[in-house]
Protein backbone atom coordinates (compact mmCIF):
# COMPACT_ATOMS: atom_id res chain seq x y z
CA UNK A 1 0.00 0.00 0.00
CA UNK A 2 2.96 1.98 0.73
CA UNK A 3 6.03 3.10 -1.22
CA UNK A 4 9.29 2.60 0.16
CA UNK A 5 10.13 5.71 1.03
CA UNK A 6 6.78 5.29 3.23
CA UNK A 7 4.56 7.62 1.47
CA UNK A 8 1.17 7.20 0.65
CA UNK A 9 0.09 7.06 -3.17
CA UNK A 10 -1.02 9.84 -5.01
CA UNK A 11 -4.35 7.82 -5.29
CA UNK A 12 -5.16 6.59 -1.85
CA UNK A 13 -3.91 10.90 -0.91
CA UNK A 14 -6.65 11.88 -3.43
CA UNK A 15 -9.49 9.65 -1.78
CA UNK A 16 -8.48 11.40 1.38
CA UNK A 17 -8.66 14.63 0.01
CA UNK A 18 -11.88 13.86 -1.81
CA UNK A 19 -14.08 12.23 1.17
CA UNK A 20 -13.14 15.35 3.29
CA UNK A 21 -14.73 17.85 0.55
CA UNK A 22 -17.56 15.26 -0.17
CA UNK A 23 -18.47 13.27 3.14
CA UNK A 24 -21.55 11.26 1.60
CA UNK A 25 -19.06 9.31 -0.39
CA UNK A 26 -17.95 6.38 1.77
CA UNK A 27 -16.22 3.88 -0.31
CA UNK A 28 -13.37 4.46 -2.68
CA UNK A 29 -15.69 3.24 -5.23
CA UNK A 30 -18.01 5.61 -4.67
CA UNK A 31 -14.98 8.33 -4.47
CA UNK A 32 -13.94 7.32 -8.13
CA UNK A 33 -17.07 6.99 -9.37
CA UNK A 34 -17.49 10.85 -8.69
CA UNK A 35 -14.42 11.67 -9.62
CA UNK A 36 -14.58 10.27 -13.31
CA UNK A 37 -17.20 12.20 -13.89
CA UNK A 38 -14.78 15.57 -13.77
CA UNK A 39 -14.34 16.80 -17.12
CA UNK A 40 -10.70 16.59 -18.52
CA UNK A 41 -9.90 20.07 -17.73
CA UNK A 42 -10.99 19.42 -13.96
CA UNK A 43 -9.20 16.01 -13.64
CA UNK A 44 -5.85 17.76 -14.68
CA UNK A 45 -6.20 20.50 -12.32
CA UNK A 46 -7.39 18.16 -9.47
CA UNK A 47 -4.33 15.66 -10.76
CA UNK A 48 -1.53 18.22 -10.20
CA UNK A 49 -3.42 19.89 -6.99
CA UNK A 50 -2.89 16.19 -6.03
CA UNK A 51 0.73 15.76 -7.00
CA UNK A 52 1.37 18.91 -4.97
CA UNK A 53 -1.08 18.61 -1.90
CA UNK A 54 2.43 18.46 0.40
CA UNK A 55 2.73 21.88 -0.67
CA UNK A 56 -1.05 23.25 -0.86
CA UNK A 57 -3.04 23.89 2.63
CA UNK A 58 -6.53 22.14 3.64
CA UNK A 59 -7.80 25.63 3.97
CA UNK A 60 -6.74 26.60 0.02
CA UNK A 61 -9.63 28.16 -1.95
CA UNK A 62 -8.68 25.30 -4.76
CA UNK A 63 -9.57 22.48 -2.23
CA UNK A 64 -13.05 23.84 -0.40
CA UNK A 65 -14.70 25.85 -3.38
CA UNK A 66 -14.01 28.95 -1.23
CA UNK A 67 -15.72 28.28 1.81
CA UNK A 68 -15.16 26.39 4.97
CA UNK A 69 -17.96 25.12 6.64
CA UNK A 70 -17.58 25.37 10.43
CA UNK A 71 -20.00 22.69 12.40
CA UNK A 72 -19.94 22.07 16.09
CA UNK A 73 -18.37 18.69 17.40
CA UNK A 74 -20.23 15.53 17.27
CA UNK A 75 -18.91 12.92 18.73
CA UNK A 76 -21.11 10.34 17.59
CA UNK A 77 -19.70 11.44 13.51
CA UNK A 78 -16.54 9.06 13.34
CA UNK A 79 -15.53 10.81 10.28
CA UNK A 80 -12.48 12.97 11.86
CA UNK A 81 -9.07 14.31 10.24
CA UNK A 82 -6.35 16.53 11.66
CA UNK A 83 -4.51 18.75 9.49
CA UNK A 84 -1.36 21.41 9.96
CA UNK A 85 0.20 23.73 7.91
CA UNK A 86 3.06 24.35 9.35
CA UNK A 87 3.92 28.41 7.98
CA UNK A 88 1.17 28.98 9.58
CA UNK A 89 1.46 27.13 13.12
CA UNK A 90 -2.48 25.54 12.77
CA UNK A 91 -3.40 22.68 13.33
CA UNK A 92 -7.48 21.60 12.38
CA UNK A 93 -9.70 19.00 13.84
CA UNK A 94 -12.16 18.35 10.63
CA UNK A 95 -15.34 16.04 10.97
CA UNK A 96 -17.11 15.49 8.31
CA UNK A 97 -15.39 17.70 5.74
CA UNK A 98 -16.43 20.47 8.71
CA UNK A 99 -14.13 22.13 11.12
CA UNK A 100 -14.58 21.97 14.16
CA UNK A 101 -11.66 23.59 16.05
CA UNK A 102 -8.13 25.04 15.13
CA UNK A 103 -5.22 25.42 17.60
CA UNK A 104 -1.80 27.21 17.33
CA UNK A 105 1.03 25.08 17.81
CA UNK A 106 4.83 25.12 17.87
CA UNK A 107 6.48 22.85 15.69
CA UNK A 108 10.30 21.66 14.98
CA UNK A 109 13.03 23.89 14.20
CA UNK A 110 14.72 24.10 10.83
CA UNK A 111 17.42 21.61 11.49
CA UNK A 112 14.93 19.72 12.69
CA UNK A 113 11.64 20.16 10.61
CA UNK A 114 8.31 18.40 11.25
CA UNK A 115 7.86 15.94 8.74
CA UNK A 116 5.62 17.10 5.72
CA UNK A 117 3.16 14.60 4.07
CA UNK A 118 0.46 11.80 5.59
CA UNK A 119 0.47 10.37 8.88
CA UNK A 120 -1.75 8.97 11.01
CA UNK A 121 -2.70 8.59 14.96
CA UNK A 122 -3.41 5.39 16.05
CA UNK A 123 -2.90 5.72 20.31
CA UNK A 124 -2.93 8.52 22.76
CA UNK A 125 -1.00 8.55 25.82
CA UNK A 126 -1.31 10.00 29.21
CA UNK A 127 1.91 10.30 31.40
CA UNK A 128 4.30 8.88 28.58
CA UNK A 129 7.46 7.77 29.46
CA UNK A 130 10.57 9.33 27.30
CA UNK A 131 13.40 7.10 25.66
CA UNK A 132 15.71 9.87 24.30
CA UNK A 133 16.82 8.65 20.61
CA UNK A 134 20.13 8.42 19.60
CA UNK A 135 20.56 11.50 18.33
CA UNK A 136 23.35 14.31 18.42
CA UNK A 137 21.16 16.96 20.83
CA UNK A 138 20.25 14.23 23.03
CA UNK A 139 23.87 13.80 23.44
CA UNK A 140 24.57 17.50 24.31
CA UNK A 141 22.36 17.27 26.82
CA UNK A 142 23.52 16.30 30.62
CA UNK A 143 21.96 13.87 32.57
CA UNK A 144 20.31 12.28 30.17
CA UNK A 145 21.35 8.76 28.17
CA UNK A 146 20.21 7.81 24.82
CA UNK A 147 17.66 4.61 25.30
CA UNK A 148 17.08 4.82 28.83
CA UNK A 149 13.43 5.32 29.75
CA UNK A 150 12.52 8.34 31.80
CA UNK A 151 9.29 8.25 33.16
CA UNK A 152 6.33 10.86 33.99
CA UNK A 153 7.34 11.63 37.04
CA UNK A 154 10.89 12.65 36.40
CA UNK A 155 11.79 16.56 35.60
CA UNK A 156 13.87 15.24 32.68
CA UNK A 157 11.23 14.10 30.85
CA UNK A 158 9.62 16.56 28.23
CA UNK A 159 6.66 14.88 26.96
CA UNK A 160 4.36 16.56 29.51
CA UNK A 161 0.55 14.97 29.97
CA UNK A 162 0.02 13.74 26.81
CA UNK A 163 2.16 12.48 23.55
CA UNK A 164 0.42 11.28 20.50
CA UNK A 165 2.64 9.75 18.18
CA UNK A 166 2.86 10.21 14.06
CA UNK A 167 5.56 7.08 13.94
CA UNK A 168 8.81 7.64 13.03
CA UNK A 169 9.37 9.16 16.41
CA UNK A 170 7.07 12.52 15.46
CA UNK A 171 4.72 13.49 17.96
CA UNK A 172 2.31 15.81 18.97
CA UNK A 173 3.04 16.76 22.69
CA UNK A 174 2.50 19.23 25.20
CA UNK A 175 4.43 22.54 25.19
CA UNK A 176 6.98 23.24 27.79
CA UNK A 177 5.79 27.12 27.75
CA UNK A 178 3.32 29.39 26.19
CA UNK A 179 5.89 30.96 23.81
CA UNK A 180 6.68 27.45 22.40
CA UNK A 181 3.11 28.01 20.61
CA UNK A 182 3.97 29.91 17.05
CA UNK A 183 7.55 29.45 17.23
CA UNK A 184 10.34 26.60 16.00
CA UNK A 185 11.18 24.71 19.00
CA UNK A 186 10.96 21.35 18.88
CA UNK A 187 13.29 18.62 17.24
CA UNK A 188 10.71 17.74 14.63
CA UNK A 189 7.59 17.14 17.07
CA UNK A 190 4.46 19.42 17.39
CA UNK A 191 3.61 21.39 20.81
CA UNK A 192 0.50 22.17 22.18
CA UNK A 193 -0.80 23.60 25.41
CA UNK A 194 -1.68 21.77 27.75
CA UNK A 195 -5.30 22.60 27.91
CA UNK A 196 -5.51 22.30 24.25
CA UNK A 197 -3.95 18.95 23.78
CA UNK A 198 -6.66 17.93 26.53
CA UNK A 199 -9.32 19.73 24.53
CA UNK A 200 -7.82 18.00 21.42
CA UNK A 201 -7.27 14.18 22.68
CA UNK A 202 -10.79 14.07 24.21
CA UNK A 203 -12.59 14.84 21.21
CA UNK A 204 -10.99 12.43 18.73
CA UNK A 205 -11.15 9.56 21.84
CA UNK A 206 -14.80 10.57 21.65
CA UNK A 207 -14.65 9.57 18.02
CA UNK A 208 -13.12 6.29 18.41
CA UNK A 209 -14.24 2.59 20.37
CA UNK A 210 -11.32 2.94 22.80
CA UNK A 211 -12.50 0.64 25.88
CA UNK A 212 -11.61 3.26 28.42
CA UNK A 213 -13.93 5.20 30.81
CA UNK A 214 -13.59 9.33 30.69
CA UNK A 215 -13.19 8.88 34.40
CA UNK A 216 -9.80 6.69 33.23
CA UNK A 217 -8.85 9.72 31.59
CA UNK A 218 -9.82 12.10 34.36
CA UNK A 219 -7.39 9.75 37.01
CA UNK A 220 -4.84 9.88 34.38
CA UNK A 221 -4.55 14.08 34.47
CA UNK A 222 -4.41 13.82 38.51
CA UNK A 223 -1.51 10.97 38.48
CA UNK A 224 1.67 10.22 36.44
CA UNK A 225 0.46 6.75 36.26
CA UNK A 226 0.93 5.72 32.32
CA UNK A 227 -2.27 5.61 30.49
CA UNK A 228 -2.41 4.13 26.90
CA UNK A 229 -5.79 4.92 24.90
CA UNK A 230 -5.34 2.76 21.24
CA UNK A 231 -7.93 3.92 19.00
CA UNK A 232 -10.13 1.49 16.92
CA UNK A 233 -9.49 3.03 13.35
CA UNK A 234 -6.73 5.75 13.09
CA UNK A 235 -7.17 9.37 12.73
CA UNK A 236 -5.05 10.67 9.41
CA UNK A 237 -3.05 13.91 10.06
CA UNK A 238 -1.97 15.18 7.00
CA UNK A 239 0.84 17.74 7.44
CA UNK A 240 1.40 20.33 4.58
CA UNK A 241 3.86 23.61 4.01
CA UNK A 242 2.19 26.20 2.36
CA UNK A 243 3.03 30.19 2.63
CA UNK A 244 0.86 31.54 0.07
CA UNK A 245 -2.92 30.22 0.64
CA UNK A 246 -5.82 31.66 -0.93
CA UNK A 247 -8.89 31.43 1.52
CA UNK A 248 -12.13 32.43 1.63
CA UNK A 249 -10.94 35.14 -1.16
CA UNK A 250 -8.37 36.28 0.69
CA UNK A 251 -4.85 36.20 -0.03
CA UNK A 252 -2.92 34.90 3.23
CA UNK A 253 1.03 35.13 2.88
CA UNK A 254 2.77 33.06 5.78
CA UNK A 255 7.11 33.28 6.10
CA UNK A 256 8.70 31.08 4.51
CA UNK A 257 9.88 29.37 8.25
CA UNK A 258 11.87 26.83 6.84
CA UNK A 259 13.83 28.57 3.82
CA UNK A 260 12.37 26.84 1.31
CA UNK A 261 12.11 29.24 -1.05
CA UNK A 262 8.59 29.21 -1.57
CA UNK A 263 8.12 33.42 -1.32
CA UNK A 264 8.93 34.64 -4.48
CA UNK A 265 7.23 36.78 -6.87
CA UNK A 266 7.26 34.34 -9.85
CA UNK A 267 5.49 31.62 -6.93
CA UNK A 268 2.94 34.41 -6.15
CA UNK A 269 2.18 35.01 -9.41
CA UNK A 270 1.62 31.18 -10.15
CA UNK A 271 -0.51 30.63 -7.31
CA UNK A 272 -2.59 33.23 -7.88
CA UNK A 273 -3.20 32.43 -11.15
CA UNK A 274 -4.10 28.95 -10.32
CA UNK A 275 -6.43 30.32 -8.21
CA UNK A 276 -8.19 32.06 -10.94
CA UNK A 277 -7.32 35.65 -9.77
CA UNK A 278 -6.29 38.10 -12.75
CA UNK A 279 -3.10 39.62 -12.00
CA UNK A 280 -2.75 41.47 -15.09
CA UNK A 281 -2.63 44.81 -12.45
CA UNK A 282 0.23 43.89 -10.72
CA UNK A 283 4.01 43.89 -11.44
CA UNK A 284 6.45 42.26 -9.87
CA UNK A 285 8.01 44.90 -7.81
CA UNK A 286 4.55 44.84 -6.24
CA UNK A 287 4.67 41.24 -5.47
CA UNK A 288 8.10 41.30 -4.14
CA UNK A 289 7.09 43.97 -1.85
CA UNK A 290 3.61 41.89 -0.43
CA UNK A 291 5.92 39.06 0.16
CA UNK A 292 8.05 41.18 2.01
CA UNK A 293 5.38 42.24 4.85
CA UNK A 294 5.40 38.56 5.91
CA UNK A 295 7.88 38.63 8.63
CA UNK A 296 9.30 35.51 11.34
CA UNK A 297 5.55 35.99 13.37
CA UNK A 298 3.28 37.90 11.02
CA UNK A 299 1.40 37.46 8.08
CA UNK A 300 0.15 39.67 5.15
CA UNK A 301 -3.26 39.14 4.17
CA UNK A 302 -5.46 41.00 1.22
CA UNK A 303 -8.50 40.47 -0.45
CA UNK A 304 -8.75 38.96 -3.62
CA UNK A 305 -10.25 42.08 -5.14
CA UNK A 306 -7.79 44.35 -4.10
CA UNK A 307 -5.43 42.53 -5.82
CA UNK A 308 -7.31 42.64 -8.77
CA UNK A 309 -8.04 46.36 -8.60
CA UNK A 310 -4.48 46.63 -8.25
CA UNK A 311 -4.49 48.17 -4.57
CA UNK A 312 -3.00 45.43 -2.74
CA UNK A 313 -0.82 47.13 -1.18
CA UNK A 314 -2.83 49.65 0.08
CA UNK A 315 -5.85 47.76 0.75
CA UNK A 316 -3.80 44.69 2.77
CA UNK A 317 -2.66 44.54 6.02
CA UNK A 318 0.29 42.90 8.48
CA UNK A 319 -1.22 41.13 11.29
CA UNK A 320 0.15 38.60 13.56
CA UNK A 321 -0.14 34.88 12.92
CA UNK A 322 -0.73 34.04 16.57
CA UNK A 323 -3.09 36.23 18.40
CA UNK A 324 -2.54 37.33 21.64
CA UNK A 325 -3.94 35.51 24.46
CA UNK A 326 -5.23 36.98 28.01
CA UNK A 327 -2.61 37.87 30.15
CA UNK A 328 -3.77 36.36 32.97
CA UNK A 329 -3.93 32.80 31.87
CA UNK A 330 -1.24 33.04 30.02
CA UNK A 331 0.64 33.31 32.74
CA UNK A 332 -1.22 30.82 34.91
CA UNK A 333 -0.47 28.60 32.05
CA UNK A 334 3.11 29.67 31.60
CA UNK A 335 3.90 28.49 35.27
CA UNK A 336 2.62 25.51 35.26
CA UNK A 337 4.54 24.17 32.25
CA UNK A 338 8.08 25.93 33.03
CA UNK A 339 10.08 22.42 34.02
CA UNK A 340 8.74 20.61 30.67
CA UNK A 341 12.44 20.91 28.83
CA UNK A 342 12.84 20.90 24.99
CA UNK A 343 12.22 17.97 22.49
Amino acid sequence: MFSSDGREPCLLRFIRRFRSLYPNCRSAFAVLAVASSITSAGWKTTSAQTANDRNESERSDKLTGGHIVHAEFDPNEYDVRVTLNVPSFRLTLWQNGKEVKSYFVGVGMKDYPIYVGDRDATEIIWNPSWIPPPSDWVSERKGVRPGEVIKASDPRNPLGKVKIPLGDRYLIHQAAKVTDIGNLVSHGCVRMLRSDLYNFAEKIIATRQTGVSSRRIETAKRNSRMLVVRLDEPVPVDINYDTLVVEDRVLHIYPDVYDRGTNTASQLRAELESSGIDVSRVDEKTMKQMLSKATRRTQFIVEVSSIEEGHALEDGRVLPIIGARKGRKRKAVGRKQTSLRSV
